[in-house]
């Protein structure tokens, strides 16, 4: 099937007010550092069209919370502390621009650790829904950059929107995307 083909059966999909938008963030909000981690914030730069974005999922979702492996924290690159100042400017920003975020989640542990709280494990995701009980997961889109992003969308019955240009990835994991966009932007734009 082709991505346009998955993109066209997103249309089938009577998404309402009652849904919840569960959001990666590097490579979906912001821009991914190649081979590094964002440390503060004069290194986070908003991806195109992100905080327009924002503001049409705000009237759109329920909820819209940001589930983020963080592992540069255990890798010791930058502390809780630090990620606290991103996602404190990162909020700011995001209000300013009239959209919302309602919580943002992350995981310091190391791949390695296989912590339940880190991507594709789905402890963020039961914490939200703990934290906002009417979270339904079969009424919840993920949109991630990478194929743990969709594999934890999956193992909850969510909805899938991968944002990457990665052929590979998408032609070898079909069962685990059911759309790909270029953008978040381009994502919001399909719902208008």
């Amino acid at each position: 099937m082709t991505t346009s083909a998955h993109n066209m059966n997103l249309k089938l999909i009577n998404f309402d007010s009652s849904w919840s938008l569960f959001l990666d963030r590097d490579g979906v909000i912001n821009h991914k550092l190649h081979n590094d981690y964002v440390k503060h914030w004069n290194e986070f730069r908003f991806l195109d069209g992100v905080l327009t974005a924002l503001k049409l999922f705000a009237q759109k979702f329920q909820h819209i919370v940001v589930v983020t492996n963080q592992q540069g924290i255990g890798k010791g690159f930058y502390s809780e502390d630090d990620l606290q100042q991103i996602h404190t400017q990162m909020l700011h920003e995001v209000e300013k621009s009239e959209g919302r975020i309602d919580k943002i989640y992350f995981c310091p542990a190391l791949a390695a650790e296989n912590s339940p709280n880190r991507k594709p494990n789905t402890g963020m995701a039961l914490q939200a829904q703990k934290d906002f009980p009417e979270i339904d997961f079969k009424k919840s889109i993920i949109v991630g950059d990478s194929i743990s992003d969709m594999e934890f969308g999956k193992r909850l019955g969510m909805t899938t929107i991968f944002v990457s240009q990665n052929e590979d990835a998408i032609r070898s994991h079909p069962s685990l995307i059911d759309a790909q966009f270029e953008s978040l932007a381009a994502f919001s734009q399909f719902l208008v």
